[in-house]
């Protein structure tokens, strides 16, 4: 993780780790629970793209941020009001929705079942209760993508 992440910010080989997943997951080829999330800079105004995974719990489909409150694609989120582009294949337009933490449980269990490279931001294995992702569930946002 220290290769790619120091103090909660990518590293160069993060940045370059993570455009290239964006190109990857652009393309819409597999995983399919991979996606780059497009959102308007707070400061800039440019478009930032960031590669997400996408988990689905009955039937609906999540943004959960495995660095916590202070990502950057959280925060431009915020500034947007929840506009934003997801591009799998093709682009949609969206609207992210934030998810209330005690809704966030069955969501975070999911995300860390299917986001092996977000595991180890998360202190919980895989498989771990429902009760105890309850209790971390307040440090992690989570959205849920409506269509736009």
């Amino acid at each position: 993780m220290r290769l790619l992440y120091r103090n909660w910010r990518p590293t160069r080989l993060g940045r370059w780790v993570n455009r290239f997943a964006c190109w990857w997951s652009g393309l819409g080829l597999p995983p399919r629970f991979q996606a780059a999330l497009e959102v308007h800079g707070r400061t800039s105004g440019r478009r930032r793209s960031n590669p997400v995974v996408i988990a689905t719990v009955e039937g609906k489909r999540y943004l959960v941020s495995m660095l916590g409150p202070e990502s950057d694609w959280v925060k431009n989120v915020e500034a947007a009001h929840g506009d934003a582009v997801i591009r799998q294949g093709r682009r949609r337009s969206v609207h992210l929705v934030a998810v209330p933490p005690e809704q966030r449980a069955p969501i975070l269990r999911e995300y860390v079942r299917i986001a092996t490279s977000g595991r180890q931001h998360f202190p919980l294995p895989v498989g771990a209760p429902l009760s105890d992702f309850e209790v971390i569930a307040g440090r992690y946002p989570v959205y849920r993508i409506d269509p736009s």
